[in-house]
């Protein structure tokens, strides 16, 4: 009885859970919902506690000092979404080594394509902004946000050819590339230089260690995380990027090759094979031994950056992205003066920067690149693909709300680029659909 109740448990709630989580289009719907919850908190009578919650302080107290003061905003902005970029540095990584960026003749229009999507976008908002106090926001319409994007991909199912898929995930990649460039050399403050010699301290001692062979993942957890993301949080230039420096100090090779594994593995499946076996659930010693040893030569086999980067990828996706947008998604409409929002043009320079921007950018550079025989366009990717690829690339929610806390700090402005940002992705996204679906 009790054995059939844990099967239907594990059949209908615990198997549809771990489907759910290895789907590629599931981050963007938990992150669609999750905008939603921000939307209605914001819109609710709790909508004064929703908003003083994440100004509320966080810190630690030694000796009578306080250090690490921030809000609960700011952690998460400065925090959380570290672990977000350090992914991001994991899988760009590993797309150098043995990925679609490893060889560069094959990626030349996804590379162009996503340098074009960026300028245009930018070189649009400077010209509704450019000699106003609203100028710095030029980076928000620059990204594309992956997640919503290959989720509709994904809903699209073989309507969409493979083709298209590599160009947007490769695209989207090499846009992550270059807002991480972007955020590191033109939305920093201050900058600690004595920090920042601290930070690049432990960025060496994780390349030693790497030279050296370490592949304890606790070693460059301790040295990133305390070391590398704390100094560089104090030193002004923002901590995402030492979660990308951090990431490309993690060791890329395992620490056994694949046909010593392959031999070990054998070895341990005869043992357990001629191990002796008895009539109850429970297994014998030496059985128990051999299992644990295949799971530690299981880890041994996995290269620390993949093993970071499958295991973290769930947690950032479900965890870190919905808070994320629901400390930063949430604009309060009701008694909205629209006349605030069109005072200046930051809604405007980021609602076409991106709806525009982007498919535009993004066609240019396809057809200069595919003229001057740069670049070779599979069959498949038709010219309307491309525009619809293109205009699910102006998809740059997440992102985009970033650069938006990172250019300003007047709220009002805030309120104006993230109406712009929804703008934009919900017509780009629907636009995108149909072309894709046709």
């Amino acid at each position: 009885m009790k054995e059939t109740y844990y099967n239907k448990i594990n059949k209908k709630l615990v198997l549809p859970t771990q489907q759910f989580i290895r789907q590629e289009k599931s981050g963007g719907i938990v992150l669609a919902i999750t905008v939603i919850v921000a939307l209605a908190l914001a819109n609710s009578p709790w909508r004064d506690m929703y908003f003083h919650f994440f100004e509320h302080h966080f810190g630690f107290i030694v000796d009578g000092k306080t250090y690490f003061n921030f809000t609960i905003e700011h952690w998460i902005n400065d925090g959380l979404m570290s672990m977000f970029f350090f992914v991001v540095g994991l899988e760009l990584k590993s797309e150098f080594i043995g990925g679609e960026l490893r060889e560069m003749k094959k990626v030349v229009l996804p590379i162009g394509a996503a340098v074009m999507g960026m300028i245009v976008p930018a070189a649009i908002y400077l010209i509704f902004n450019l000699g106003s106090d609203t100028t710095n926001g030029w980076g928000i319409p620059m990204a594309t946000d992956i997640a919503f994007a290959l989720a509709i991909i994904h809903v699209l199912g073989k309507s969409v050819p493979i083709s298209a898929k590599i160009f947007l995930t490769t695209l989207a990649i090499v846009d992550d590339l270059g807002s991480v460039l972007v955020i590191a050399f033109f939305y920093t403050s201050q900058i600690s230089m004595l920090n920042i010699s601290i930070g690049f301290t432990f960025l060496l001692l994780m390349f030693i260690g790497n030279k050296m062979g370490i592949k304890n993942v606790l070693f460059y957890g301790i040295l990133g995380i305390c070391g590398v993301w704390a100094a560089f949080l104090m030193s002004g230039i923002h901590a995402t990027i030492a979660a990308v420096l951090a990431a490309f100090m993690i060791p890329a090779d395992s620490k056994i090759p694949e046909l010593t594994f392959i031999a070990r593995m054998r070895r341990q499946l005869n043992r357990f094979e001629k191990a002796e076996s008895n009539d109850v659930r429970t297994l014998e010693h030496e059985q128990v031994e051999i299992i644990s040893q295949v799971k530690a030569e299981t880890v041994n086999a996995i290269p620390p950056l993949q093993r970071l980067e499958h295991g973290m990828h769930p947690l950032v996706s479900f965890i870190v992205m919905p808070i994320f947008a629901l400390a930063n998604a949430g604009v309060a409409f009701i008694d909205m003066d629209l006349s605030t929002i069109f005072s200046n043009n930051i809604a405007i320079g980021v609602c076409l920067g991106l709806l525009l921007g982007k498919p535009i950018g993004i066609m240019l550079s396809v057809w200069i690149l595919t003229t001057l025989g740069l670049g070779k366009r599979a069959k498949s990717m038709t010219w309307q693909r491309i525009l619809g690829l293109g205009f699910l690339a102006s998809i740059g929610f997440t992102m985009s709300m970033f650069v938006t806390s990172l250019a300003f700090d007047d709220p009002y402005f805030h309120v104006q680029a993230k109406m712009g940002i929804f703008a934009a992705s919900i017509i780009g996204g629907f636009i995108g659909y149909r072309l894709l679906k046709k």
